[in-house]
C-alpha cells in the first residue's frame, strides 16, 4: 500500500508530488485543476503501466530524499545493493526574469552518479483524459514531444533518445539533464539551461525565506509549511488552492473522497492570517485580490463557497471511472459539487479577510470607501442570512440546519464592518454595523446555547458540538472569561479529543462517522488551549502534530490517530496555515535568545 510520504516541487503555477524513490506520481498542467499528466497516485496498485516518470535503479536496495534547504528543490539518492548510487534533482523553474516571475509549465530533472557504476532506466510515460489514453509520441534529434490537449510537452535532455523512448538501461557515467516543458526550441544545451535554472531557482527560494518573519522556536518547520503554502498559490490569479490533489480518501475505504484543488472562502481568513503573520505581503496582496475581483463580480448576493482558480463559478462533478483511485479506494471525483451548495459562513470569511487591507499600510491597493460599500452589499446578506439554514462549514450534502458557525461568521461580517468604518471615518456606518452585530450576538447566544449541556452548540438548538465552535475564541466573539466558553470547551474535550488529537464532529453524517482527526482542528484546539492559558498542554499537542508530518515536513487533511498515518488530500493548506499560526502563537520570544 503506497502512502503519502510524498515530497512537492512546484512554481506557483504547476506542482508535482514525488515518492521516495523520485517517481513523479502526480502532476496537473497546464494548472492545477488540469487534467493530470502524472496520475499514478491515483491509479492504485495493480495498474502502473503509464502516469508517472521515474528514475528507475537497478538492483534497488534504499533511497534517501531531503528538500534542500530553503528552498523547494528535492534531491534523491537511490543506493543499489552492491553500493553504487545515484542523485536525482528535481524542481520546477521559478526566479526573477525581465522584471517579472519566470514560472513555466516546467519540470527539470537532473541525475548524477554519487558511487560507482549505477546502471538505471528512464521510464517517462504521460497520460491524459484522467488515464484514459497515452499521448502520441514523435522523436527528434534530442527531443521527445508528447501531444496532450491543451499542452503539448517537449521532453530536451541529454540523454540519448532511444534510452529514454525505448527505456533502454543504461549505465550513468555522467551528469544528465532532462527539461520536460512547453514544445519549444531551447536554444542552449540542456545541460547549461538545466544548471542556470537550478541556480537561479535556488537562489529564488532562499532569498524569499529570508524576508519571513519567523518564530524563536520551530523554524525549521514554518519554513517549510511557508514554502508549501506558497506552492499552493496560483500566483495568475492569486488564488490559493486548498491541496493539490483530488480524491485521496478521508479515511481508508470511506467514500470520502473529494476533489480539492480549487479555492474555498472558509479558507481566506487563516489562509491570510498566516500570510500577513509570515511578513509575504505580495503573495497575501494577490489572494486579497482574488478574492477583491469575486466580491465585484459578484452578480446578487448570494455567495458560492468555492471557486476556481480563475475564479470560476461552476466546478461540475463527475467520476473519472478510468482511474481506481488512491490505493484502489474510488472513486476519483472531478470537480466538486460544493460550488452549488449553500454556506452561510462565507460572508464573515470574505469581510474578515479584506478588513486586512483597510489596516495595512504595507499593501499597494488600501481599502477605501468604494471597497467598504461593494463589502457592504456582503453585510445586508449576512443581516438577512445570519439565522437560516444551510449546509454548514463541513459541506453536508443531505441535510441543513442552522449552523452556529455560519450564523456566527455572519456577526462577524457585521462586527468587522463597523470596524472597517470608524477607521475610515464613517461615523454614520459604523453604529449601523455595530448594532446589527450586537443583535445577531445576542440571538446566537440565546439560540446556540444548551443550558442542560452548559455549552454552545454546533446548531440552532442542538445536542452536539462540532469543532468549529474553537473558533468562538478566535473571532472574539465572547470574552475568553466568559463561563460559558469554559464549558463549552470542557465539552468539546468530552465529545470531540481523542488522545492528543480532535475530530471534527463525532455524529454521522451523510456518508457515516468520521473515522480520521481532522489536522486543522488540533491545531484549533491548540490555539485555544494557549489563550485560556494552558500553554505547557498546548506545546506539547503542537510537539505531537509536528511529529505527525510525513518525513519531509508535510500534512495532508486528516490522521489516522492509531497508526498516525497521513490520510485525504495532499499537501492541505488548511493543515500547513493552522501550522505556522500555532507556531507563531506559541513560541517563546526572540529576546528569550540573547
Amino acid at each position: 500500500m503506497s502512502d503519502l510520504e510524498l515530497a512537492v516541487i512546484g512554481n506557483c503555477n504547476i506542482g508535482a508530488l514525488l515518492d521516495e524513490r523520485a517517481r513523479i506520481v502526480w502532476c496537473c498542467m497546464p494548472r492545477f485543476d488540469s487534467d493530470p499528466v502524472f496520475c499514478s497516485l491515483l491509479n492504485g496498485q495493480s495498474n502502473q503501466d503509464h502516469g508517472f516518470y521515474d528514475v528507475e535503479l537497478q538492483d534497488f536496495d534504499r533511497a534517501e530524499q531531503v528538500y534542500e534547504e530553503n528552498s523547494a528543490i528535492v534531491k534523491t539518492t537511490l543506493h543499489d545493493k552492491a553500493g553504487a548510487a545515484v542523485e536525482i534533482t528535481d524542481f520546477a523553474p521559478r526566479f526573477k526574469q525581465f522584471g517579472r516571475t519566470f514560472r513555466p509549465t516546467m519540470l527539470v530533472r537532473h541525475i548524477r552518479p554519487r558511487a560507482g557504476q549505477p546502471r538505471i532506466k528512464l521510464r517517462l510515460r504521460p497520460a491524459h483524459q484522467y488515464g484514459r489514453l497515452i499521448p502520441e509520441r514523435t522523436r527528434g534529434s534530442n527531443h521527445i514531444r508528447y501531444v496532450i490537449p491543451d499542452i503539448t510537452l517537449r521532453l530536451t535532455t541529454d540523454v540519448p533518445i532511444a534510452y529514454v523512448a525505448e527505456e533502454i538501461p543504461f549505465i550513468l557515467q555522467k551528469p544528465l539533464t532532462l527539461i520536460l516543458g512547453p514544445d519549444e526550441t531551447l536554444h542552449e544545451p540542456p545541460e547549461g539551461a538545466g544548471r542556470s535554472y537550478y541556480e537561479r531557482t535556488a537562489d529564488y527560494w532562499r532569498e524569499w525565506c529570508r524576508y519571513l518573519s519567523l518564530p524563536f522556536e520551530w523554524q525549521d518547520e514554518v519554513i517549510r509549511a511557508a514554502i508549501t503554502l506558497k506552492l499552493c498559490n496560483y500566483e495568475e490569479t492569486g488564488g490559493i488552492i486548498a491541496a493539490m490533489t483530488t480524491s485521496i480518501p478521508e479515511a481508508p475505504d470511506s467514500g470520502r473522497n473529494w476533489d480539492y484543488r480549487f479555492c474555498w472562502l472558509r479558507d481566506a481568513y487563516f489562509v491570510v492570517q498566516a500570510l500577513n503573520r509570515l511578513g509575504v505581503t505580495r503573495t497575501m496582496e494577490g489572494y486579497l485580490n482574488y478574492i477583491l475581483n469575486l466580491v465585484t463580480g459578484l452578480e446578487n448576493e448570494e455567495l458560492q463557497p468555492v471557486f476556481g482558480l480563475a475564479l470560476e463559478t461552476t466546478l461540475d462533478e463527475w467520476e473519472a471511472d478510468t482511474l481506481s483511485g488512491y490505493n484502489d479506494m474510488g472513486p476519483v471525483r472531478i470537480g466538486n459539487h460544493a460550488h452549488q451548495q449553500v454556506q452561510n459562513d462565507g460572508y464573515g470569511s470574505v469581510i474578515l479577510a479584506c478588513a486586512q487591507s483597510f489596516f495595512d499600510r504595507r499593501l499597494s491597493r488600501v481599502g477605501d470607501v468604494t471597497l467598504f460599500k461593494r463589502l457592504e452589499h456582503l453585510g445586508e446578506a449576512a443581516v438577512k442570512r445570519w439565522d437560516q439554514s444551510d449546509a454548514g462549514l463541513w459541506e453536508l450534502r443531505s441535510r441543513q440546519s442552522v449552523h452556529t458557525y455560519s450564523s456566527v461568521m455572519c456577526w462577524v461580517a457585521c462586527d468587522r464592518l463597523a470596524k472597517i468604518a470608524l477607521q475610515l471615518g464613517l461615523t454614520e456606518r459604523a453604529p449601523y454595523w455595530a448594532a446589527h452585530a450586537t443583535r445577531i450576538r445576542d440571538e446566537i447566544t440565546a439560540r446556540a446555547w444548551n443550558p442542560e449541556l452548559n455549552s454552545f452548540v454546533g446548531t440552532f438548538g442542538g445536542q452536539d458540538v462540532d469543532a468549529s465552535l474553537l473558533l468562538l475564541w478566535e473571532f472574539g466573539f465572547l470574552p475568553n472569561t466568559d463561563p460559558r466558553l469554559e464549558g463549552t470547551l470542557k465539552l468539546i474535550e468530552e465529545r470531540l479529543r481523542e488522545g492528543a488529537y480532535l475530530f471534527r464532529y463525532h455524529e454521522p453524517d451523510d456518508i457515516g462517522r468520521p473515522e480520521t482527526s481532522f489536522n486543522v482542528c488540533t491545531f484549533w484546539y491548540i490555539d485555544v488551549l494557549a489563550k485560556v492559558g494552558r500553554m505547557d498542554e498546548a506545546r506539547e499537542l503542537f510537539e505531537n502534530m509536528l511529529s505527525c508530518r510525513n518525513r519531509l515536513g508535510l500534512l495532508s487533511e486528516d490522521l489516522d490517530i492509531e497508526t498516525r498515518k497521513l490520510w485525504g488530500n495532499f499537501p492541505q493548506t488548511y493543515s500547513m496555515v493552522g501550522l505556522i499560526n500555532s507556531a507563531l502563537r506559541l513560541s517563546k520570544p526572540w529576546e528569550e535568545a540573547f
